[in-house]
């Protein structure tokens, strides 16, 4: 490696990470209606998530990488008796939860469905919360979990818009 390298540089993000970053921690989601959507959506997710517990082969994925692990304040997946890291309770939300519902898909440039969102949603919203009581602080509120899949779906539904990273191979 060349000297001249300066390895410990981190470079500026890309504006459209910055913009995104900008409008998740700044901008407040004011419409009822966008929140009365995501309730919905996540409604019907979670009904798509139940009834794919009765499919052996998408039960056979949910489970720890590492039989018998406990992980204290772990996510928790809906109707099971699991609680697991926030990552691999993410992949096991979405897993049930687009099981059954992977035909139901937005088309734009990209295809996406807002769904694909709450395995990590969901996830992060349960061990922050879990964590927080832990410590004696307040959990989250179902209006924050809206409110992030409000800000989520349109994150998503506007990258499709014009991006297809399918098409480039990610």
């Amino acid at each position: 490696m060349s000297a001249n390298v300066d390895v410990n540089h981190r470079p500026e993000p890309d504006q459209v990470l910055v913009d995104i970053a900008d409008y998740v921690c700044n901008h407040p989601i004011t419409s009822q209606a966008a929140l009365d959507t995501a309730r919905y959506c996540l409604m019907d997710t979670l009904g798509c998530g139940l009834l794919a517990l009765r499919f052996p082969e998408c039960t056979k994925h949910l489970g720890p990488i590492v039989p018998g692990t406990v992980v204290p304040h772990g996510a928790r997946v809906p109707g099971t008796q699991l609680c697991l890291d926030p990552v691999k309770a993410a992949w096991d939300i979405g897993a049930i939860i687009r099981w059954l519902d992977y035909n139901d898909t937005w088309l734009a440039a990209e295809w996406g469905h807002p769904s694909d969102n709450l395995g990590g949603i969901l996830a992060t919203a349960d061990w922050l919360s879990r964590t927080r009581v832990a410590e004696g602080k307040s959990p989250l509120t179902m209006s924050d979990v809206l409110v992030a899949m409000v800000k989520a779906h349109e994150i998503q539904g506007v990258l499709a818009l014009e991006n297809s990273f399918n098409r480039v191979g990610l």
